[in-house]
């Protein structure tokens, strides 16, 4: 029923900035909790950041707290993540997510994106 699309992935040099977007197909965008997650070469998919519905409340892992923002439009079906301070250990693939419920645990969401690239060089 959702259809997500990550962009604005890219290389840039530690201590830069990136903002993805993850823009998404359906009507009933409004109703889904998102999260972004993150995966690196050789390591488990992790959770990142998620927003309510409303976009009310946001949650951030330990790891990106205070560097990473979270935010959504529901009027233009799109949720984003703002990336300052950036740290080689954030090297990953980001994907965006959809759920009912507002959780962390990757295995609770349906809906994913392709995934978008993200390399920070030292």
């Amino acid at each position: 029923q959702v259809q997500l699309v990550e962009s604005g992935g890219g290389l840039v040099q530690a201590g830069g900035s990136l903002r993805l977007s993850c823009a998404a197909s359906g009507r009933t965008f409004g109703s889904y909790a998102m999260t972004w997650f993150r995966q690196a070469p050789g390591k488990e998919r992790e959770f990142v950041a998620a927003i309510s519905r409303s976009g009310g409340s946001t949650y951030y892992a330990d790891s990106v707290k205070g560097r990473f923002t979270i935010s959504r439009d529901n009027a233009k079906n799109t949720v984003y993540l703002q990336m300052n301070s950036l740290k080689p250990e954030d090297t990953a693939v980001y994907y965006c997510a959809a759920s009912l419920s507002y959780n962390i645990l990757p295995m609770t969401y349906k809906y994913w994106g392709q995934g978008t690239q993200v390399t920070v060089s030292s």
